[in-house]
């Protein structure tokens, strides 16, 4: 991994403003309908690498007792000068946390798995979820697709876009489509910092792997993403509603799991 490019990302504010705008509203809205599916107000809460703390935030707010552990510190101060709900919050190594054995009810791990490229340092992530999770508790995790550049190259969401036609781009699909990493170019550092994008198989794949029994993976922006005006249509009502019907209609059927830029899995320890 390289570590001072994901660090500098993230230490730079790139998270700021970023589920607020764009296809970044459905990702929130969708993430926080599936997570209130299972976790619950009065429940203990790791929001690890959750960055400036939006969903820490939010949980808080729906009344979970929450701790944030983030890498980057210049995002944990944000975190703590923007709350409007209290939450702990402190800059920490998700391979690594500075707590106790079976000491939270659930525990979001929400892009450490994408921005740690070897299997070995995301399986270590994994297991110390797995440490400080009750008996029972609750993991909750998302991954990147591998699909997800080339989709977004082939795709009319907002205009078209000539993404096929730039070799420096193509080549950076190969990547990940080849073996998942995922190497940003120079030419375009509006992009995120370098990570590593799974199929939907083998990210459920790695959190068994760690001793965890996975019970759903579920589609986040799922088959509407591509949809023009999409944003126009989410601030309708019925729009809305008729979009996240066919969400929830499909968020679970594996044979478009990974045309969503983002999937969630939802596992047991």
């Amino acid at each position: 991994m390289n570590k001072t490019e994901v660090f500098d990302f993230y230490e730079n504010g790139a998270e700021i403003g970023r589920l607020e705008r764009g296809l970044g509203i459905i990702e929130a809205a969708r993430t926080k309908e599936l997570i209130s599916r299972f976790i619950k107000p009065g429940m203990t809460v790791y929001d690890v690498g959750g960055g400036i703390g939006y969903y820490s935030d939010w949980l808080a707010a729906k009344g979970c007792t929450v701790s944030l552990y983030e890498l980057a510190p210049s995002a944990v101060q944000y975190a703590k000068e923007h709350q409007t709900a209290h939450y702990y919050a402190a800059a920490a190594d998700a391979r690594a946390l500075p707590v106790q054995e079976g000491s939270c009810d659930a525990l979001l791990l929400m892009g450490p798995l994408y921005h740690l490229m070897d299997k070995e340092e995301r399986l270590k992530a994994l297991c110390e979820a797995y440490r400080v999770l009750r008996p029972g508790g609750l993991l909750i995790a998302t991954g990147i697709s591998k699909f997800s550049s080339a989709t977004w190259a082939l795709s009319v969401y907002r205009t078209a876009n000539n993404f096929i036609d730039d070799e420096v781009y193509m080549n950076m699909l190969r990547g990940e489509l080849i073996n998942g990493e995922h190497h940003r170019p120079e030419k375009y550092l509006n992009f995120i910092a370098e990570a590593y994008f799974h199929t939907p198989e083998t990210f459920a794949a790695e959190l068994s792997e760690s001793g965890f029994n996975v019970s759903e993976v579920l589609a986040i922006e799922g088959i509407i993403w591509p949809t023009p005006d999409l944003n126009a249509k989410w601030e309708d009502p019925t729009s809305r509603e008729r979009l996240s019907e066919l969400l929830r209609l499909t968020e679970s059927e594996p044979s478009v799991l990974g045309y969503s830029p983002h999937f969630m899995a939802v596992a047991v320890k």
